[in-house]
């Protein structure tokens, strides 16, 4: 048999660490920002670019898709050439599908602090940018089963299914979520509203991590591990029940992140049901990743590469254990909306991903410039910061999630809530925030320690853009050895459309009825929709990211409803937000519901709460928003805001934005004369009257007079 001399693309491995390391150290950086910015809000330097609400989520997307997604495709693209035995299909869609991901990367890094967003969590980046995510992800598609095609090995290994799998769900997920229907070209509304916008986004939210933060590195997992240990991997018929009962599964649980919403109970109970059964297949990988390691965990205490795999994987399997237990509705009823979450998502960030990215960085580097890593013990060092900033980060937090939460929830002996001002769970919270942003500070040292190890392993080496290898060439191979997997393992295009179908059949389970049957979202007579003033306003609250620490939505609980409308006794009900797009919900309560807080307080209460809240509130955390008194909305828009909130099913009468600003400039007058009379001078069209005005607004429908039309 004649070998063939190929050369394998280092170069574009090279770029996508390069990015992998810059992005990862300023989404951190973000993140300690805004973690300080938790118990000293005038960290954002009264700037409104570094408010909590708008750099939120640029911390969030950088560390997801910057650092982890940057450090996948640098991962699938080293091991996919070794493991096909061929060089990327294509060298100009590999650096095409580089400088658009970074260029992507750049849009949201200056639209996320000036506010620009689509209030969608996770997927808070505009249509523009939506549309250039699908462009790149195809290439990245294109260039993945190119390769795969070409190959010229027969078999696809494990890692190689994993990564398909990676690009159909990520493409479906991200193409349903983004419907959206366009006001500019920096400003649209989701084409869902409320509870069924609700359970689009959080079946996007769930899978993106199941499909852009596990899968692929799943795959990575398969590749590198076997490799750092020299030991071929434990099971190979536990590695496809993991795969496809893993991708079948995970697409179902999303739900669970709706709980003791106004979703429908069928679909609340899915979402449960499904969540428990994923134990199995996540355990079933993180054990066969472990068991890879037989025979060589001497070498554990040794090689720092060994190390951080293997905090990784256990790191999956807490994760992947504690997800389920959240998705219990009695342990979600105390977890959800508190620092339990964050302390649960971080373990998956710092510990699952982080750590494996770590772990493949430093095997990485020293291959491709041909050279020993610079300082074992450095890695070392880095490997101890960082566990230790895990522990540091992640127990304050789950501290902080259990007391504040029962603190929610307490009762005095004449059954009033022992806390009734929500600032005093908060405030008692705060030393658990100074912990954490310490946590994060350590994790932060040692990345920077990992950085100047990796400079000075380049510095020693020599890089090698295209590595030389002799391979065989493809022979197809009769399998009658019993396994009937692997005749579809040398399919890569019936492969490919089995793990779609699986992936679908979920998602249109849950998704399709709730938008087919009307019972599924009862209407309220009393409910209409929002005036001009408070479109407007609701813009405002979406670009400042006020539902980052607000939510809107009062759980059916005795405890949330004497908190949140003791008058009225009123929980949330799914009628109440037919007209919102998008959904408001919120997933983290760092101050108070709001979806009550309508006719609570006087516009100059809300006046001076926004412009000084320590004044109004003391202790609070909450920041300052002096920019909102001095910004004037731009009535020019109101039209186009009308029409596209027409298209996307909000009854407004045909005409009616010609005579909006009309109706705006009525309620404007009203609101600033209200704040006249008690001192307070301000423009009409001042951003701050139309936030009071849409504050107001919420809750009041259902105050009123209401009927179920369906019920």
């Amino acid at each position: 048999m004649e070998l063939e001399k190929i050369h394998y693309d280092n170069k574009i491995v090279k770029a996508f660490i390069i990015a992998t390391v810059i992005f990862g150290i300023v989404g951190m950086t973000v993140g300690l920002l805004i973690a300080i910015q938790l118990f000293y809000p005038t960290f954002n330097f009264d700037f409104q670019y570094t408010t909590f609400g708008r750099i939120r989520p640029l911390h969030t997307n950088a560390v997801i898709f910057a650092f982890v997604g940057n450090a996948m495709f640098a991962g699938v693209y080293y091991s996919l050439q070794r493991l096909l035995k061929a060089r990327l299909f294509s060298d100009t869609l590999s650096w095409a599908h580089f400088w658009g991901w970074q260029l992507i990367i750049l849009a949201a890094a200056i639209t996320l602090p000036l506010g620009i967003s689509s209030g969608k969590e996770y997927a808070e980046l505009e249509w523009p940018i939506d549309i250039a995510i699908a462009l790149v992800w195809v290439m990245f598609g294109v260039n993945m089963i190119g390769t795969i095609i070409k190959r010229r090995e027969e078999h696809m290994y494990v890692a190689v299914w994993f990564y398909i799998a990676t690009f159909v769900t990520v493409a479906v997920l991200h193409i349903v979520n983004s419907f959206e229907m366009p006001v500019t070209f920096f400003k649209s509304y989701s084409w869902y509203a409320g509870v069924q916008d609700a359970l689009v986004q959080w079946w996007y939210g769930h899978n993106a991590v199941a499909f852009f933060l596990t899968t692929p590195y799943l795959g990575i997992m398969y590749y590198f591990l076997p490799k750092a240990a020299n030991r071929p991997v434990y099971s190979y018929r536990l590695s496809i029940i993991h795969f496809w009962s893993l991708i079948f599964i995970y697409i179902w649980a999303g739900p669970h992140h709706l709980l003791y919403s106004t979703l429908p109970d069928w679909a609340q109970s899915l979402g449960v049901v499904f969540s428990i059964m994923l134990i199995a297949p996540s355990w079933g990988g993180m054990l066969n990743g472990l068991l890879t390691l037989r025979g060589a965990w001497d070498r554990v205490r040794e090689d720092p590469v060994l190390k951080f795999m293997v905090v990784a994987v256990t790191a999956y399997g807490m994760a992947t254990l504690e997800g389920p237990l959240l998705s219990l509705k009695n342990v979600n009823a105390i977890a959800h909306f508190t620092d339990w979450v964050i302390a649960h998502v971080h373990v998956g960030g710092l510990g699952w991903n982080g750590f494996l990215i770590f772990g493949i960085v430093y095997w990485m580097v020293p291959k491709m410039w041909n050279t020993k890593l610079y300082s074992v013990q450095l890695a070392n060092t880095h490997f101890w910061l960082g566990t230790l900033g895990i522990v540091i980060y992640a127990l304050p937090m789950y501290v902080s999630g259990v007391v504040q939460s029962l603190m929610w929830k307490e009762f005095n002996p004449d059954g009033f809530l022992t806390y009734q001002n929500f600032l005093e769970t908060t405030t008692k919270i705060l030393p658990m925030y100074m912990m954490r942003a310490v946590g994060g500070g350590l994790y932060l040292v040692g990345v920077f320690i990992m950085v100047y190890n990796l400079l000075k392993t380049a510095a020693a080496g020599k890089f090698v853009p295209n590595e030389e290898v002799m391979v065989a060439p493809r022979i197809k191979v009769a399998h009658n050895d019993g396994y009937w997997h692997h005749a579809l393992e040398n399919k890569p295009v019936l492969f490919t459309t089995l793990a779609l179908i699986a992936i679908l059949i979920g998602g249109i389970i849950e998704l399709v009825p709730t938008f087919l049957i009307k019972s599924n979202v009862p209407t309220i007579t009393s409910v209409k929709p929002y005036t001009p003033l408070e479109i407007h306003g609701r813009d405002i609250y979406i670009r400042e990211g006020c539902v980052n620490c607000h939510s809107q939505l009062i759980r059916p609980f005795r405890s949330e409803v004497l908190r949140y409308d003791p008058k009225n006794g009123e929980y949330s009900k799914s009628g109440e937000y037919v007209y919102d797009h998008p959904f408001l919900w919120g997933s983290k309560r760092t101050g108070p519901d709001l979806h009550r807080i309508g006719g609570k307080y006087a516009d100059s209460w809300h006046y001076r709460h926004m412009l000084t809240p320590q004044e109004v509130s003391t202790g609070s955390i909450m920041p300052a928003y002096p920019w909102l008194y001095e910004q004037l909305i731009d009535k020019s828009l109101t039209a186009g805001k009308i029409k596209a909130l027409r298209t996307v099913g909000v009854p407004y009468a045909d005409g009616y934005e010609e005579v909006a600003n009309e109706e705006l400039d009525k309620q404007a007058l009203k609101i600033a004369a209200s704040l006249k009379t008690e001192g307070y001078e301000t423009q009409p069209e001042a951003e701050i009257v139309a936030l009071i005005a849409y504050l107001q607004r919420l809750g009041i429908d259902i105050k009123g007079e209401k009927m179920a039309e369906n019920q």
